[in-house]
Parts: C-alpha cells; structure tokens; sequence
C-alpha cells in the first residue's frame, strides 16, 4: 500500500491521526520485507553504523570483554595472587608485586586480604582486608591497583576472579569488526510462542549445565521455511537469542553467535535483526566463561548477517 504525502496534506488533522498507524505499520512491513525506499535503506544503514559503533565502545569498556587480561579459580582457604610462581594464583606480568595479597574463598564468602607494603583501593579508598563476595549478595565488589581490576564471578560450584588491566595492549588494537552488509531481508518479522517448560537448558564453555528462565520460542520465516529458537529471558528490556548456522567455523565463530530481540508486543509479535547478530565475548578473550547455543538453536541455513569473526 502506497500513501501518496500530497494525498495526506490535502486532508484533516482527524484523518491524519486516523491514517498514521497505518503509515507506521507499512513503513514497518516495508523495512522488514526488504522493499525499502533510498531514504529508508540510508536511515537503516545509520542505525547499523551506530549499533557497530556502540558495540566497539561497549567492548573497549571498563565494563567490556576486551581488557580481560585473566580468570583465577579459587580453592578453598587461601590463595595468594600475584607474579610469583610460588603463589596459588599466577599473574606473569614483570612489574606486577610478587604478591599482591591473598582471597580466602570461605564457604559463603570471600575474603581479601592486601600484602605489606602493597596499595589496593576499593573506589578511593585504601583496602587493608574485606569481604568482596558473598554468595548470599546480589554483587561482587571491585578492588584495583594500579591499572588493574577485579570482581568475583560465581560459575555453579566454581568461584574466581576475574581480572582486567584497563590498559590492556588489545584495546588500542580493536576498532572495527567485519561484519556482512546490513541487508533488510535479514530483519524478519517474528512471533513468540509459549514455551511449555519453564527453564531452557545453556551449556557454557567449562562444560556446566545452567537452566535459564525460558521465554517461550521466537518463530519466523526465512525464503517461505518456518524456524523456531528457543529465547531465554534474562530480566533485561530485550529477550536472548543464542543460534548457531551453516556460516559456522566459515565466516562467523565457531559456536555460533548471539542477538537481541524486542520483547512481543500483546499480540505476541516481535522483530528478529540478524544484521545485529555479534560474537560471544570468547571472540575477544581467553577468559570469557561464554554459553554456547543449544542444539536445537542451530539452524539448518547460512545467515549471511551480523558480524563475522574476530581475530586478534
């Protein structure tokens, strides 16, 4: 359907507020179909150029994937961190103190304790000794020294540390990644159906089993066939979608990659971009403990969407 702009000029304010659901929903058929006009293909091509460029700067956050510089599994009582080969837990970087102090992983709780001599700040505030991870809380707490930070990470029945340097070589490095042309057929209309189960079960990386609260499953069409994708909900504004494809270990990661959708309207309808599909954080890290997409999740085409691997 065609809605001439000279036709709506010549009508009454009451008959363009009565028509502009309809102008929305065939914009919106439109982007999705592929059908676009110039000045749509260049609206969606900037929104893909600034999801890419939020993406990178996500990435490169204190916060991102990029700064891990490693992951320290703790054993039980304690565990002195720092250069020394001698210690529990071994960071091999030359400046770095021979100890830097010790995590005493209790049964609930973790502990740490900073060596003499040595200077480690909660925030601005100098850390002699203090609780950073209690099991029981909703957070961990974040110590640094110099340029680097830490948090505890819980993973079932295996806590580390999570170690970044906010100066990390690899963050000068990272500043574009390949990616297909952002084509609307891959930005499909979808629906969610119900799921009859509660939780889907996420294997990650270590080879854990964590059930996660399931969203129903995300069905749409691709070329006239019907797919469906188990989504997790993880409590956010958008739902989580981790897939697999026949680009696989060709173009794209290995294990597959993941993609964001908006949560369904009323009606149960939503929208599937694969031009947003992006790599799990092992992309850019050895020390990312990332989910892998489950078998059913693996769809028996080529998305030819989203980013491709990524390589150091």
């Amino acid at each position: 359907m065609v809605i001439k702009l000279c036709y709506l000029r010549s009508q009454t304010g009451l008959m363009r507020t009565l028509l502009l659901p309809f102008i929305m929903v065939a914009f919106l058929l439109s982007l999705c179909s592929g059908s676009f006009s110039q000045s749509e293909k260049k609206k969606y091509a900037e929104e893909i150029r600034e999801w890419d460029e939020k993406r990178i700067k996500s990435l490169k956050s204190a916060e991102g994937w990029v700064n891990l510089a490693g992951l320290f599994w703790l054993q039980k009582e304690e565990n002195r961190f720092g250069s020394d080969p001698a210690n529990e837990l071994v960071f091999k970087d030359k400046p770095f103190p021979a100890v830097l102090g010790t995590f005493v992983l209790g049964d609930r709780t973790v502990n740490w304790k900073t060596a003499p001599g040595q200077e480690v700040f909660h925030g601005r505030d100098r850390i002699n000794e203090a609780v950073i991870f209690n099991m029981d809380g909703d957070s961990a707490t974040q110590l640094s020294f110099q340029t680097y930070r830490w948090t505890i990470i819980n993973r079932e029945d295996l806590v580390g540390v999570r170690f970044r340097d906010l100066a990390h070589p690899h963050l000068d490095k990272l500043n574009k990644i390949d990616r297909y042309k952002a084509d609307a057929k891959w930005r499909i209309p979808a629906r969610i159906e119900p799921s009859l189960v509660p939780f889907v079960g996420i294997k990650n990386v270590l080879g854990q089993t964590l059930q996660q609260k399931s969203a129903g499953k995300v069905v749409f069409e691709i070329d006239g066939k019907s797919f469906k994708l188990d989504v997790v909900d993880e409590g956010t504004t958008n739902l989580f979608v981790l897939f697999a494809d026949e680009t696989n270990a060709v173009d794209t990661y290995p294990t597959g990659r993941f993609v964001y959708i908006p949560r369904p309207d009323a009606n149960g309808h939503t929208v599937i971009d694969f031009n947003k599909a992006y790599n799990p954080p092992c992309a850019f890290s050895p020390h990312a403990t990332c989910p892998i997409p489950p078998p059913q999740n693996q769809l028996p085409i080529a998305v030819k969407a989203g980013e491709k691997n990524f390589h150091f």
